[in-house]
């Protein structure tokens, strides 16, 4: 089990720019595969980005591809979400997740541990 909590989020103008953080404790981290979802309000949970262990290979659906950017730091037991561009209809609660058997999908239940959810808000 790998516990996560995400930081980072807040308010910014449309076009602008965040980072949101996700910070792991669990022995598996390393060998997870790591993914960016979100939910805006009223609306179905959506994938937005994972980073898997074995290759560090990365996959983006094409509503965010080119504006957001996912890294790890396995040293500090973290992944990232570079967010650039920014638009209103990024608005939502940005969860992270890690899935045990590295599959780097974006798929919600292949992933088993998540975290509490950030609140990123695009607005003028």
């Amino acid at each position: 089990q790998v516990q996560l909590v995400e930081s980072g989020g807040g308010l910014v103008q449309p076009g602008g720019s965040l980072r949101l953080s996700c910070t792991a404790s669990g022995r598996t981290f390393g060998r997870s595969a790591m993914g960016w979802f979100r939910q805006p309000p009223g609306k179905e949970r959506e994938f937005v980005a994972t980073i898997r262990s074995s290759d560090g290979s990365t996959s983006y659906p094409d509503s965010v591809k080119g504006r957001f950017t996912i890294s790890r730091d396995n040293a500090k037991n973290t992944v990232y979400l570079q967010m650039n561009s920014l638009k209103p209809e990024d608005t939502a609660v940005y969860l992270c997740a890690a899935d045990r058997w590295d599959r780097g999908s974006g798929v919600g239940w292949h992933y088993d541990s998540w975290g509490q959810g950030t609140q990123v808000t695009v607005s003028s």
